[in-house]
């Protein structure tokens, strides 16, 4: 089941074009043949659907090819993760095929061992964070300050959160992995792509609301 995957809850502009496959008997369920990344977090806008289009050229198929889409769907800042989310539902609705959403922070977590801290930068000095039980994540993501995260059971941290703040945790950081991985969206979401379920209501998880106000909310 060739299926496009698309990230842009971080500063990494991502696309990939993943082969999910229906054997479990395999090594991998999860090929990919084709991955395109940019760290640009104001490059979100200009560069995924040229990013697709690459991804598509290099697995050496066309949009009429794929046969399901996947999603982050955060959390992340408000402009960047809509675009990908945006660019995935008018991917999927355009070809007739599904489109369903993975936490972005389970593109890392998931694939962690042991107690692991997984935090993405939410800027205004903030981190969004999720904390993961051997690749399992223990509770819904949550958005603060990383000096003032409740104490956890977590005895290290990944992900570009967690080197950013890495002198405000009490964890050990490491430098690798900083971004969720598409590989990883893909296999949450394999499940469902092979059942061809149908498609998700794709909600954001922004966790708070956007900067941007509306005139009539800036005069109150």
């Amino acid at each position: 089941m060739l299926t496009l995957v698309v990230d842009t809850s971080t500063s990494a502009v991502q696309a990939a074009i993943v082969d999910v496959s229906a054997d479990d008997d395999q090594t991998s369920n999860v090929a990919v043949r084709a991955h395109r990344r940019l760290v640009d977090k104001h490059g979100h806008v200009e560069n995924l659907t040229p990013m697709i289009q690459q991804a598509q050229e290099e697995a050496g198929i066309g949009p009429r090819d794929l046969d399901a889409v996947v999603a982050g769907i955060g959390p992340g800042p408000f402009t960047g993760l809509r675009v990908g989310m945006v660019t995935a539902a008018a991917t999927a609705f355009a070809l007739d095929v599904p489109v369903y959403g993975v936490c972005s922070l389970d593109g890392i977590g998931a694939e962690t061992s042991g107690r692991t801290l997984v935090a993405a930068d939410a800027r205004r000095k903030e981190i969004y964070w999720a904390e993961y039980d051997n690749g399992v994540r223990v509770a819904d993501p949550q958005v603060g300050k990383a000096s003032a995260l409740p104490e956890l059971k977590a005895d290290r941290a990944v992900g570009e959160g967690a080197l950013l703040y890495a002198d405000r945790l009490r964890q050990d950081v490491a430098d690798e992995p900083r971004y969720p991985s598409l590989a990883t969206l893909a296999a949450v979401a394999r499940r469902r792509i092979l059942d061809r379920a149908p498609s998700d209501e794709m909600t954001p998880l922004y966790l708070r609301r956007p900067d941007a106000k509306l005139l009539s909310e800036q005069k109150k």
